[in-house]
């Protein structure tokens, strides 16, 4: 075990953390991506009802949310070589983003 300048303690060592949670936040705004593709298509599709173009509209704005947030994130992951945690407030936003966006494309989808 090494220690920093001689205190004692393990030198901490992310490895490739930083690089798989980067990976994971393009993964995730990938399937955002496509859930909003896929919500616009069908409610478009077959003419569009006033509902189907508000909910599609909900769709955008919420994956433009989530767009915007994994980008703060994946440029904080890539400043430091040890990022800070992601704070509780903008976790809990990804997460209302994702499942919010997730339930508009079901609802356009039934």
């Amino acid at each position: 075990m090494s220690t920093r300048g001689g205190a004692a303690g393990p030198v901490r060592d992310p490895g490739l953390q930083p690089e798989r949670t980067r990976l994971a936040w393009r993964r995730t705004t990938l399937s955002s991506t496509v859930a909003a593709v896929l919500a616009a298509k069908t409610a478009l599709h077959g003419g569009a009802s006033p509902v189907g173009v508000l909910v599609c509209a909900l769709c955008c704005l919420l994956w433009l949310a989530f767009l915007l947030l994994a980008q703060f994130r994946i440029r904080g992951l890539a400043r430091t070589a040890a990022p800070p945690a992601l704070p509780a407030r903008l976790a809990t936003t990804a997460v209302l983003c994702t499942v919010a966006l997730a339930l508009c494309a079901a609802v356009l989808v039934f």
